[in-house]
């Protein structure tokens, strides 16, 4: 293990940040070269942890978590990362500040920020304006830091938006990465990203948007399988496109989620809402008008119910690689026969590879620490080589 670790620390400083930034807010905005060692840094941190070994790096200061969607996976794994770099942890509810009142966005990102090193945001709800809210909070605490308000300037992490979902892309690529044993085995895979049918309504695009913007960036061939009026939004279609043709990957999409299953390395079945029904939700959720929203998921669910043949079964993967291409998932899942009636993926497969999601998801508080120490340092090569100095190999 010693040398495992040693040769990954090695490889991460071989890696040129400059021009890191401090915000890591869409997966599309970040270098390959910063891809590449947000990835490394992660898998090394999750190392020293698993060896129970220490990554901490503050010794005070806050981590600031705004959630306006419910959260489970993102939001322990902001708490874990931050703990584990060494900072409290202080949830923003809305409804307990000043926003209620009508504080602005810049002077809430400033007064929260005195001692912050690190905020998370999650703002998936509304069509338009997750990113948009999260570059505002950017834009004042450049400001005030610039203005000399705040003696330092807070990392922000994108824990969810409208667009993507970096924290859980990119440790679906870790995962991804350790199960095929490295980046370059990546190249030619073929990754199924499709619909899948669910119960419920409402559920954002950003996790397919930001699988097929990021995963042909690794020379990995994508097919976008999903029922007629469940697209995507037109700019992350058209960046996908132009990824894979950049990097000689195939991105493609079809209306048959056996046509995207067939000799897939790698199957990702999930629901997302149809567009249209994300801007109308959006419209309804800023005039808080209950009454359509009801009647606005009524609709949806009986729409739906014409696509419960869109269910990752033991029938679709066999149509895949050798009957065995890895199931992914960012959970919670549909589990047909457990958590509904009818859902996303079978209890038998979801069963064989339970292991595997839980596997998948845990890489995701160490991507959010990787994220932390790289958008709050501006020489972050210096951090890691005090961690790495700092530990004792002799386990």
């Amino acid at each position: 293990m010693r040398e495992n670790m040693t040769k990954l620390f090695e490889k991460i400083m071989d890696f040129n940040f400059d021009n890191y930034g401090n915000n890591f807010l869409l997966t599309k905005d970040k270098s390959f070269n910063h891809i590449q060692a947000t990835i490394l840094l992660a898998n090394w941190l999750k190392l020293i942890h698993q060896n129970h070994k220490s990554f901490r790096v503050f010794d005070t200061g806050l981590a600031i978590s705004i959630f306006r969607d419910n959260s489970t996976r993102t939001r322990f794994s902001f708490s874990s990362a931050a703990h584990a770099l060494g900072l409290g942890v202080q949830d923003l509810d809305e409804q307990k500040s000043q926003i209620a009142h009508g504080e602005t966005v810049r002077e809430t990102a400033n007064m929260i920020s005195f001692l912050a090193e690190l905020i998370g945001i999650r703002d998936d709800m509304y069509l338009g304006e997750g990113h948009t809210y999260m570059k505002e909070v950017s834009d004042a605490l450049d400001m005030g830091y610039e203005e000399g308000v705040l003696h330092q300037r807070p990392g922000l992490i994108n824990l969810q938006c409208d667009i993507d979902h970096p924290t859980q892309t990119m440790a679906d690529l870790c995962k991804l990465r350790d199960y095929f044993g490295g980046f370059k085995k990546l190249k030619g895979k073929k990754v199924a990203m499709t619909w899948a049918y669910s119960p419920s309504y409402g559920k954002p695009l950003s996790v397919p948007q930001g699988i097929i913007n990021l995963l042909p960036r690794l020379g990995m061939d994508v097919t976008l399988a999903h029922p007629d009026g469940y697209d995507l939004l037109e700019d992350e279609v058209n960046y996908a496109c132009k990824t894979a043709a950049e990097n000689n990957a195939n991105f493609t999409i079809t209306n048959s989620m056996e046509e995207a299953f067939k000799d897939a390395d790698i199957v990702y079945p999930k629901s997302w809402a149809p567009m249209q029904v994300m801007q109308k939700r959006t419209e309804l959720l800023m005039a808080k008008d209950k009454v359509g929203l009801d009647d606005l998921e009524k609709h949806c669910l009986e729409h739906n119910k014409k696509y419960v043949h869109w269910e990752c079964d033991r029938d679709k993967m066999d149509l895949t690689k050798n009957k065995d291409a890895l199931y992914m998932h960012c959970l919670p899942a549909d589990i047909t026969g457990v958590s509904c009636a009818q859902g996303e993926v079978s209890k038998e497969v979801f069963e064989q590879y339970r292991k595997e999601t839980y596997h998948q998801a845990s890489f995701k508080p160490f991507v959010i620490a990787a994220m932390g120490i790289l958008t709050r340092f501006d020489s972050p090569e210096q951090i890691i080589s005090k961690i790495h100095n700092n530990l004792s190999y002799r386990f």
